[in-house]
């Protein structure tokens, strides 16, 4: 067993069933990735769309890709073909853009709505007032081919656990609020490597997990 066969493991003995692991392979190369693909993992994580692009060409198509990081709409068009889940969806621009390209491709594009719950001013995402008019949005309910499952969040970047995890709490409670008013959302992406179990604890129904899998980034990609 190599060492990332071993961290997948050892990760998944540690998640609930109701809890989707995103493998997050940015920067990574596809030999890398591939061992875990071997180990049985099928849903791969990445921030760049034309990296990602770039790998799907080269890897199995049984992977579902999901892009994590912030989306800019002129890329949209380079993963509208294969791209199963994004995540980071901040904007009623960005998802007229996501359901054009998806037309031309005829077929849904998943999304989940980025709730802005760091401190951190880089930290991109809607508030909460922003996300209900985003949902209750007659313009969003007449797009056909994109499918809002749910709500993604990321903590803020510190050391302090109990920030971590009443950020956590916070888009939990959002989420709660309005699970039933809008039945389609089923995912809470939240936790990352170094605090997927806190996100856990605070109902996460997917984490996306790079460093705990794959070791440090890796910014050479051959």
């Amino acid at each position: 067993m190599n060492d990332i066969e071993r961290n997948l493991h050892n990760i998944r003995t540690s998640l609930t069933n109701d809890v989707t692991l995103v493998a997050v392979s940015k920067t990574k190369p596809v030999s890398e990735i591939m061992k875990a693909y071997d180990a049985g993992q099928r849903i791969f994580g990445e921030n760049k769309i034309q990296e990602m692009a770039k790998k799907w060409e080269n890897m199995p198509k049984d992977i579902r890709w999901h892009m994590i990081g912030h989306v800019q709409t002129n890329k949209v068009k380079y993963m509208a073909h294969f791209v199963d889940l994004i995540h980071a969806v901040d904007s009623l621009k960005l998802l007229k853009e996501i359901d054009k390209q998806a037309k031309k491709h005829n077929r849904t594009i998943n999304c989940l709505l980025q709730i802005k719950i760091a401190e951190e001013e880089s930290k991109f995402g809607l508030n909460e007032e922003d996300a209900i008019a985003l949902l209750n949005s007659q313009e969003v309910k007449d797009l056909t081919n994109v499918h809002i499952q749910g709500l993604m969040g990321m903590a803020t970047f510190t050391n302090d656990q109990n920030q971590v995890k009443a950020e956590f709490q916070k888009i939990k409670s959002f989420f709660d609020q309005n699970v039933s008013k809008y039945p389609k959302l089923k995912i809470l992406s939240i936790g990352m490597s170094g605090d997927y179990k806190d996100a856990i604890d605070c109902g996460s129904t997917m984490v996306r997990i790079g460093s705990s899998i794959f070791g440090a980034r890796n910014y050479n990609l051959r």
